[in-house]
């Protein structure tokens, strides 16, 4: 299977008829590789971005703004060390979003995330994003009960309007220049279970445990439906969702970086022409440059002299 079609199996563009169900956590296209293979593609990949990423940054034009959701253990922050482990970080910021603070809380529910929005030219990841707004908080109603909001819309009519924000909000982004790239990573329970056991039996790894993902797994059928809700609400040709399957990392991870690459590589970046004044200034400093190294070499022959 090419790369183009894996990618593709993989976006939703259009909610009607979504189910999360249909798509297998564990799935991998029929590749199978060694660990080794999968690196060495992985950072084929990386390289690809590397080199397109620079061009974003010198052009200036275009900024892309990739979100990261998924339930706990997925794999959010490790897909950020390895994918983008080649880009430059001048030109890539990561925003990781915690639960909001008292501040953040008497503004609306877009605001804390726009205000990290990436500049033109730049890749902005959002671990965890606006998203958390109808997933978490729609799973744990005592969250919404905190933010004080007016009492309409209230019940289903809130998701609903939530909604319709998250995709006015994303089509104004797209209309001024910024990609928006969204990727659930999905996970199975049984893969979770595996690797929260893993955190608590392996002790090089018992820093990442956290009680709270244990909690919050009790609540795994109602963070399926509120991801499903979301998705199919949320899913645009513009600002598309990339359903990736989680339980084997190596897959995770070249699924994303080819899907990141792809989107570059149809913004197609170029490096800013350079007019004749430039080229006139250029040649200029160039002279002025090679004259100055003449001119300390004859200088130090007359001192040694």
């Amino acid at each position: 299977m090419h790369t183009a079609d894996i990618i593709e199996r993989f976006r939703v563009m259009d909610g009607d008829g979504f189910r999360l169900k249909h798509f297998d956590p564990a799935e991998t296209c029929g590749l199978d590789i060694e660990k080794d293979e999968a690196k060495e593609l992985l950072q084929l990949g990386v390289k690809r971005l590397h080199d397109l990423q620079e061009r974003l940054y010198a052009e200036r034009r275009w900024s892309i703004l990739i979100v990261l959701q998924a339930i706990d253990t997925a794999g959010k922050d490790s897909t950020i060390k390895h994918v983008m482990s080649g880009v430059n970080p001048q030109g890539c910021i990561v925003h990781s979003f915690k639960a909001p603070s008292l501040t953040e809380l008497r503004h609306d529910f877009l605001w804390r995330t726009s205000c990290k929005l990436p500049e033109r030219g730049e890749i902005g990841i959002f671990n965890r994003s606006y998203y958390e707004e109808v997933l978490v908080v729609r799973v744990h109603e005592e969250l919404r009960h905190k933010q004080n909001l007016p009492p309409e819309p209230a019940g289903e009519e809130l998701w609903t309007k939530r909604f319709e924000s998250i995709r006015d909000f994303e089509k104004h982004l797209g209309r001024n220049g910024t990609v928006v790239l969204k990727f659930f990573l999905n996970l199975s329970r049984e893969e979770q279970k595996r690797r929260l056991l893993a955190r608590i039996d392996e002790p090089d790894k018992n820093w990442k445990f956290d009680l709270n993902d244990i909690v919050e797994r009790e609540h795994w059928d109602d963070y399926q439906r509120a991801y499903q809700a979301a998705i199919a609400a949320t899913a645009t040709k513009s600002a598309p969702w990339h359903i990736v399957p989680a339980d084997n990392k190596w897959f995770t991870r070249l699924v994303v970086a080819a899907t990141i690459v792809e989107c570059l590589e149809r913004l197609d970046p170029r490096f800013p022409p350079v007019d004749d004044d430039l080229r006139k200034a250029m040649a200029k400093a160039r002279k002025q440059l090679l004259d100055d190294g003449e001119h300390k070499n004859g200088k130090g022959d007359r001192d040694h002299g």
